[in-house]
């Protein structure tokens, strides 16, 4: 039994060692976590939901073997922890829940913990709905108060019709829920993301950058509407537009892809 307990105790000491000294100092210098894929049981999908997958996420198809794995697992942990909810009769379908949380995944897929605690339901509308929220109509939304992300179908599925226009509601609405994650959470990968926001808010700020990036037209103007806006827009264009992206702003460029851990997917 002695010996038990001083296993227990030593296993205790070195979580808490690498949980509060190791990896904090490693995410310092590196700005990035120690680990980030590591799954004991991997999960699988269906194989529909793999076929699905296949033909219609491009993500997920330029992915190599082992990280198509890993994001397959993602994909069904995130299938099976969120109740998708169809509204005005509209029908939950595979392609819905797959492509949903696809486009999370996809957003999340160089941080360790990809699940959100923000929400907990997934609401599906089939076109435009009237949100109870802010009394307005729209298109989709992430209500934090009733820890919802909210979709129109129709709109959704138009974010992907055209893969270069940096109109993408999926990671725009994954984008808003992504940065309040990063401000209620303290674990490695939302520290990181936190902390490297508020370098690019603080350079975006600066009147010089500001005036260049408003005059560039690069981003639309719906994007300096305020902080929130700002990094849903900018996640669309990287994610939509990477190349140029880079060339028009290269440095901000990089300092998103190490806000989201990108380089862990390449």
């Amino acid at each position: 039994m002695q010996y038990i307990l001083l296993f227990i105790g030593l296993i205790f000491c070195l979580v808490f060692t690498y949980n509060v000294i190791i990896e904090p100092i490693y995410a310092f210098f590196f700005r990035k976590p120690i680990y980030v894929h590591w799954y004991l049981f991997p999960k699988k999908l269906t194989l529909q939901q793999m076929q699905l997958l296949y033909d219609k996420f491009e993500f997920y198809q330029r992915l190599p073997q082992n990280q198509k794995t890993y994001f397959e697992h993602r994909v069904a942990t995130f299938i099976k922890k969120y109740p998708f909810i169809g509204k005005d009769g509209i029908t939950v379908t595979n392609e819905m829940k797959i492509l949903i949380a696809a486009t999370a995944v996809m957003l999340t897929f160089g941080m360790r913990k990809y699940l959100f605690t923000v929400i907990d339901k997934i609401i599906i509308y089939p076109d435009v709905y009237f949100s109870t929220f802010n009394q307005a109509y729209h298109k989709g939304e992430f209500n934090p108060r009733m820890k919802a992300i909210v979709f129109s179908w129709k709109h959704f599925l138009e974010g992907y019709a055209i893969d270069n226009d940096n109109l993408n509601l999926g990671l725009h609405e994954f984008g808003h829920v992504l940065h309040y994650q990063g401000i209620k959470s303290s674990d490695t990968s939302a520290t990181i993301f936190s902390v490297t926001y508020d370098e690019i808010m603080k350079e975006v700020k600066y009147p010089a950058n500001y005036n260049r990036l408003v005059q560039s037209n690069y981003f639309r103007i719906y994007a300096y509407t305020n902080e929130f806006e700002f990094v849903a827009v900018i996640l669309e264009h990287f994610f939509e537009t990477p190349e140029d992206f880079k060339r028009e702003f290269p440095q901000l460029y990089e300092k998103v892809k190490m806000m989201i851990n990108f380089s862990s997917t390449e």
